[in-house]
Formats: C-alpha cells, sequence, structure tokens
C-alpha cells in the first residue's frame, strides 16, 4: 500500500481541518497517482473535499468510528479491522492513503511506499504524520529537483519501507 502526503519542515500536515497550503504541482502529482485507484481517507479529511464528496475517478473508502455514517459514492469501512477486510479485494500498489494524521498512523504500517511532497517552511499546525527520517525502516528512494510555488520550495520524496 502506498501514503500520499504533503509535510512542511515539522512533519505537520494541517492545521484546524484544512490543509497548510495548496500547491498546484503537488495537486496535479496526486491527481496522476491516485486516479483509477483506491483512496483510503478518515471522515475528517472527505469533509474537506468540495462538497463533502468522494474523489471523481477513484473507489473511495473512508474509515469512520460512526456507525450511523454512510457516503454516497464512497464504501465505509467502521473500523482497522473491517478496513482492512475491505482492502483485501484491492491490489496493495493501488491502494494510497491519504489523510488524515490518525488514519495515516494507523494505516502506516500496512504500507511499503510513501510518497512525501516536503514542503520547506514551518506552519502553524495541529497535525502531524510520523516523521520517516527518523524511522529505520524506511529509506528514501527517490528525490525529485527542488520547485518553487511563488516563495515555498518544494519537492517529491518517495520512501520505501527497508525489505
Amino acid at each position: 500500500m502506498n501514503i500520499f502526503v504533503a509535510v512542511d519542515n515539522n512533519w505537520a500536515i494541517g492545521n484546524r481541518g484544512d490543509l497548510l497550503i495548496r500547491i498546484p504541482n503537488d495537486h496535479k502529482m496526486f491527481r496522476q497517482e491516485t486516479t483509477g485507484k483506491v483512496v483510503v481517507l478518515g471522515r475528517k479529511t472527505l469533509d474537506t473535499f468540495p462538497q463533502g464528496l468522494p474523489l471523481k475517478n477513484r473507489t473511495n473508502i473512508i474509515l469512520s468510528s460512526n456507525p450511523d455514517f454512510q457516503v454516497k459514492d464512497g464504501i465505509v469501512a467502521h473500523s482497522l479491522e473491517e478496513l482492512l477486510k475491505v482492502l483485501k479485494k484491492y491490489k496493495s500498489e493501488d491502494v494510497y492513503v491519504i489523510g488524515g494524521d490518525s488514519v495515516y498512523r494507523q494505516m502506516l504500517p500496512y504500507c511499503d511506499v510513501a510518497h512525501v511532497t516536503k514542503i520547506d517552511h514551518k506552519y502553524q499546525a495541529d497535525a502531524y504524520f510520523p516523521n520517516l527520517d527518523e524511522l529505520p525502516e524506511w529509506e528514501i528512494t527517490a528525490d525529485s529537483e527542488e520547485q518553487t510555488y511563488f516563495d515555498v520550495a518544494y519537492r517529491f520524496v518517495k520512501y520505501e519501507r527497508r525489505r
């Protein structure tokens, strides 16, 4: 399974239920990588999408502990165990975990690849991703040239779990 995440210098991913910054090239990379695939996300992340609706041209699986939660055009799993059972129907390499922080933390042990947009800035934040640079089981296998969006530098870094 894959993870797709954008982090700042402190591995922050969000503040007050929203992204830290919206970088068009990051969104383009996300679309290219996940279109036609399976995305796994939490209910709060779903709430940040346009009209709170699942992403088009993808199988959306939403993790929500609320037993009454349902969503049009999405699959709902109400526990990690139920989510893992649902995911067995799909090829692992076609599954992308896309947030938020609690879903990332629960799913990280099951993922082998992390696509990380590293943003060279420190933002005010209240949600974080585990620092893969400090986890010995993860290594960088690809690193793009630095790019800029206005005055913000960023790069795309691919991490893979060591075998």
